[in-house]
């Protein structure tokens, strides 16, 4: 009788379920999801951003400054803003705009930021 039950056990853990079966459709909406995730990350590796709009927070990690100096930024027109219900936003392009127009000879200050900027994506989700 055990073993009776364990043959039955075992053939209703293998039955297949309408909801476990994959279609072709799913197959191309998870290739669809996947390519662009892939084209995302290559984007991030040639120094596209991986996200457009920047937060306070993520732009002073990303230059290294405080929030005093980030403020000055925005205060003296150095740096242009958008805000959205109390939050501020920076354009990425803008932010790379700002450096390059600032830019000393030995261009430390751009190197800097592509590199803070990696940095910064690999630590978000």
């Amino acid at each position: 009788m055990s073993v009776e039950n364990s043959t039955l056990s075992g053939a209703a853990r293998s039955r297949l379920y309408r909801e476990q079966l994959l279609t072709t459709e799913d197959l191309r909406e998870f290739k669809t999801e996947l390519l662009d995730e892939i084209a995302k990350l290559l984007l991030e590796i040639k120094g596209e951003p991986s996200k457009k709009w920047l937060k306070s927070p993520e732009v002073r990690e990303l230059l290294g400054i405080s929030p005093g100096t980030l403020q000055n930024l925005r205060v003296n027109g150095t740096l242009p803003y958008m805000k959205v219900g109390g939050v501020i936003f920076y354009d990425f392009d803008d932010i790379r705009k700002m450096l390059e127009e600032n830019r000393s000879q030995n261009n430390l200050s751009l190197n800097l930021f592509q590199d803070q900027h990696a940095q910064t994506r690999e630590k978000m989700p």
